[in-house]
């Protein structure tokens, strides 16, 4: 009897991915391709829907070849997408009605301002989850309609489709304008700000106050129970799963136990914690989201703390101020140096985001002087990412009155072991990595494989995961915190710095 094995699309921020999974977790071929990004006016991030539908229909068949695999072995697809970017695409053609607003674009500032002014407002987190942020999917639909002639009629007669990137793909690939699936999972739902947290259902009232007709919404299901067949790109495959990005982590570092913790570090940064059947509202600047839904299960709820900006840093400083030739030689550059020099960076891009949520927040380098060398400069750069975390790690122990006793971390920055060591050292505790570094696209693997019995139990799955290296803390605690006083006075100086724009006389 052939192999069988568990296929992946990982469609992120910056690429998109297909990865064959063995039984034993193994990766077996990858493929990948880059997609640009737009910024047609500050604050704007924009992608091409359609350039990334096209980027999958090359990678799944190189994927298939490069293993020498055939789609017959493959037993199920599981699809992961980067959360919030919103879609819309004409129902009978599938042309997207214009570029997807991607999740760092901080175009709806205004409009989120208008909608937090409103006496309902005060209602909304309790509904979703979630803070009035640009961050969200429901204010950028919002912008789309109000912003582009004629769209609304069309979304009012259900002639036009919204999706989050997931939504977009599987539509695609089960057969697009003629009869394609348009569905979505909890997790991605979740991110919408439409979706009540408690039903799981699209909400009257969030739609009634972000004003979105409900006709142009997917159907909400678990998040192993897609159940589409592809018909494209390569026919006859089973889509058994769906889950966003952050919540595949979470699936993938098998952290299937209430307080169980993972922080992925990508062009942002997600901390993600498991709590079980328990929603906790937060007061500490975290969200409430759904962790995952097994079948015909129970949803599992999650707190969330999502940095906005760590990985885009590195590549800001690679491409923007070309200190640096390539991402990895951050940590070279940064090694030249024993300390910051007493320089700090806050990358508030597009805002802050966990656990501050300051949207007019904007970024800043404090502590200049002529001392300070492009060394200490990288170095501030790694421990931003550092500082942030330990932001969210002590807003999720103020939450549940529980420290810290390890993170486990994915993605792609992981591999720079300076930056690992510098976020054990603010954390004060060990920091792990598993064999396995692309665990979000192994996340929607184990879904999809336990869709349809690949893989028996979460037990099995928690037996893949293997130690491939753990950072222990090595500052002293009187160090730690004189840096993290001076990291926490960088940060209030980001504080309203964009103003409003004054309406025109």
């Amino acid at each position: 009897m052939a192999q069988r094995f568990v296929m992946a699309i990982d469609q992120g921020t910056t690429s998109t991915r297909c990865i064959l999974f063995d039984q034993s977790a193994r990766l077996v071929a990858v493929a990948q391709r880059e997609h640009r990004q737009h910024h047609p006016r500050p604050g704007w991030v924009e992608q091409d829907a359609v350039e990334i539908w096209r980027n999958v229909d090359r990678i799944v068949p190189q994927a298939l070849r490069d293993a020498g695999v055939s789609a017959e072995q493959v037993v199920a697809l599981g699809i992961t997408n980067q959360r919030e970017t919103a879609v819309v695409w004409d129902r009978h053609t599938g042309v997207p009605v214009g570029r997807a607003i991607v999740w760092e674009d901080i175009r709806t500032e205004e409009l989120v301002t208008e909608l937090a002014a409103r006496p309902e407002s005060s209602g909304i987190r309790e509904l979703c989850g979630l803070p009035l942020a640009t961050y969200f999917s429901a204010p950028k639909l919002r912008w789309l309609l109000d912003n582009t002639p004629g769209l609304r009629d069309r979304a009012e007669r259900g002639d036009v489709l919204f999706g989050t990137m997931d939504t977009w793909l599987i539509w695609n690939l089960t057969g697009g304008a003629s009869g394609g699936l348009h569905v979505t999972d909890v997790t991605n739902a979740s991110r919408t700000m439409l979706m009540n947290l408690t039903t799981q259902a699209w909400d009257a009232e969030l739609l009634s106050f972000f004003d979105i007709p409900a006709p142009m919404l997917p159907e909400i299901r678990p998040s192993t129970e897609i159940r589409g067949v592809t018909s494209r790109v390569v026919p006859g495959v089973t889509i058994a799963a769906a889950l966003g990005d952050q919540h595949a982590a979470l699936f993938g570092q098998t952290c299937f136990a209430k307080g169980e913790t993972k922080c992925t570090y990508g062009t942002g940064s997600f901390l993600l914690m498991n709590t079980g059947d328990t929603l906790v509202r937060s007061e500490h600047g975290l969200l409430t989201t759904i962790g995952y839904q097994l079948g015909g299960e129970p949803v599992t709820y999650a707190l969330e703390g999502s940095i906005a900006v760590t990985g885009s840093l590195v590549q800001w400083f690679r491409d923007k101020l070309g200190l640096i030739q390539s991402a990895p030689e951050i940590e070279t550059l940064a090694r030249t140096v024993s300390d910051n020099g007493g320089c700090y960076i806050v990358p508030a891009f597009s805002g802050l985001f966990a656990p501050h949520w300051h949207s007019e927040a904007r970024g800043l380098i404090v502590g200049l002087t002529s001392y300070i060398s492009k060394g200490h400069l990288a170095r501030a750069v790694l421990e931003a990412t550092a500082w942030q975390t330990r932001e969210v790690v002590d807003a999720m122990t103020a939450e549940l009155g529980l420290p810290s006793k390890a993170l486990k971390v994915d993605g792609g920055m992981t591999s720079d072991h300076l930056l690992m060591q510098i976020i054990a050292d603010v954390l004060d505790v060990p920091v792990m990595r598993p064999m396995v570094a692309e665990t979000v696209s192994l996340g929607a693997a184990y879904a999809a494989g336990l869709a349809v019995g690949y893989w028996p139990d979460l037990e099995g799955l928690r037996r893949n995961w293997h130690l491939a290296a753990r950072w222990n803390p090595q500052w002293n605690a009187a160090d730690r915190e004189a840096e993290y006083a001076n990291w926490k006075r960088a940060v209030e100086l980001t504080f309203g710095w964009a103003k409003p724009k004054r309406p025109r006389p």
